[in-house]
């Protein structure tokens, strides 16, 4: 029986029975001419160890699956360093079932392994007459005779791997730089939302921000090019920066505004932020006027009793615990970034404190319970006291440490002015050292003589 082929029209038949001959793909003749050029490991090359390094570097860039990386470095534990050197050859000749129990494939799968790494121009095979896999080394280690799976294209593509392998390190540079970008702008429009909510700032605008941001992250997370993640963090910071625009706007507008009955309440009393009519503080005995008044009554003793003391409510530029706002700032630099003017009172101190305590990690709800548990300004002044400490100072966080300040506070044993008292004290002049009047010893010893004498 026979078939007619292609050559059919010039009298030409071939048998028609399949040879089982492995079919020359462009893949496999590719592979074929990089392993004629094979003449040794490249230069600056030592080791066949590095080549294999240089193809794991490179095997995502080029696309190919870890299941193929794998199977190039399994087959590379059967060569050996003589194999790569020059009038050698790196052909290894493993049986179908050891690759098979191997790689934990079946005889199929092997099979499309095996092509998949021809085509990609990995690797090349080197057939016996009867298309079995064998060899045959000498008694030094050198390779006599072999047929099987020829790994030399590997060793002529290593330039090319290497390249491929530095442009693909440069493109994670890029996305993590890309990456850090927008974690950055996505929590600046987290914090500009959460100020936008606390202030109780009315609009669609916000809620279209917060939609169109969380679509846009979720979009960045599958993004893998880095010219794709700069064209989505250019749209996410085009975003935070209008937004924060408003935002400071607004603010400057709620300044200026001469109302004293702003409704900042929008999350209940433990998120309420400074009301402009203040209570009196803890302490009765501090803030307080005496007027020592007279009696007008003849002989100053109008029933045997002094007048009662008038107690006189803080001013908002009054004191708190001995402390002015303008102390604060000079002893807490860090407050200042946050103020809308030069000269604040306590309402504008507890403001910047509760911008503040977000650069410190400090979480809304605490801030909350810090303002029930020692009233707003003195939590202000606790945030304040924070912030002067070097990051070192804390066992854990800043967070963590103003949480510590709270549980004190709740148990009644915080001492704040202690601790600003330390901070006046370091912030304080030092005086010139004296110096010891020279001699004095001996001016002790001449006395003691001219008593003597």
């Amino acid at each position: 029986m026979t078939m007619e082929n292609a050559l059919g029209a010039s009298g030409i038949k071939l048998a028609g029975n399949p040879t089982g001959f492995r079919r020359l793909t462009p893949g496999l003749l590719k592979a074929d001419r990089a392993a004629e050029r094979f003449d040794g490991l490249p230069n600056g090359v030592t080791m066949h160890g590095q080549l294999l390094a240089a193809f794991k570097a490179a095997a995502p860039r080029l696309g190919l699956s870890l299941r193929m990386v794998h199977a190039v470095d399994w087959l590379f534990r059967f060569t050996m360093p003589q194999d790569w050197g020059r009038g050698g050859r790196p052909v290894v000749w493993p049986s179908a079932s050891l690759q098979q129990e191997a790689l934990g494939l079946s005889a199929t799968r092997v099979k499309a392994i095996n092509r998949a790494m021809i085509e990609a121009g990995l690797i090349t095979m080197k057939d016996s007459p009867n298309g079995k896999r064998y060899g045959k080394r000498d008694p030094k280690g050198n390779i006599v005779e072999a047929y099987g799976f020829d790994l030399s294209p590997i060793a002529a593509r290593h330039a090319e791997f290497v390249r491929l392998a530095a442009e693909a390190k440069a493109e994670r540079v890029e996305m993590a730089r890309f990456r850090r970008r927008a974690t950055i702008a996505r929590k600046g429009i987290t914090q500009i939302l959460e100020t936008v909510v606390e202030y109780g700032f009315a609009g669609e605008e916000w809620a279209t921000l917060q939609r169109e941001s969380r679509d846009l992250t979720k979009a960045l997370r599958k993004i893998e090019r880095p010219e794709e993640m700069a064209l989505g963090v250019a749209s996410l910071e085009r975003r935070q920066t209008s937004a924060r625009e408003r935002l400071e706007f607004l603010l400057a507008e709620l300044a200026a505004s001469t109302s004293e009955a702003v409704n900042m309440d929008p999350l209940g009393p433990e998120n309420r932020p400074h009301q402009y009519t203040y209570k009196p503080i803890l302490d009765p005995e501090q803030d307080t006027v005496i007027a020592n008044e007279e009696s007008s009554s003849g002989g100053g003793e109008a029933g045997g009793t002094e007048p009662a003391p008038a107690r006189v409510k803080p001013a908002e530029t009054g004191r708190v615990l001995k402390l002015r706002p303008d102390e604060l700032i000079r002893l807490a630099p860090r407050l200042k970034l946050y103020l809308l003017r030069p000269d604040p009172g306590w309402p504008e101190i507890v403001d910047a404190a509760s911008f503040l305590r977000s650069d410190l990690d400090v979480s809304k709800s605490l801030w909350g319970e810090a303002c029930l548990a020692m009233g707003r300004e003195q939590a202000a002044i606790a945030i304040a006291i924070v912030s002067t400490k070097e990051p070192g100072h804390f066992r854990t966080t800043a967070g963590g440490y103003f949480h510590g300040m709270v549980t004190k506070a709740k148990a009644g044993y915080l001492n704040l002015d202690r601790t600003l008292w330390g901070m006046r004290r370091a912030h304080e002049p030092r005086p010139a050292a004296k110096t010891k009047p020279s001699g004095g010893r001996g001016r002790g010893a001449a006395t003691g003589a001219s008593a003597r004498n």
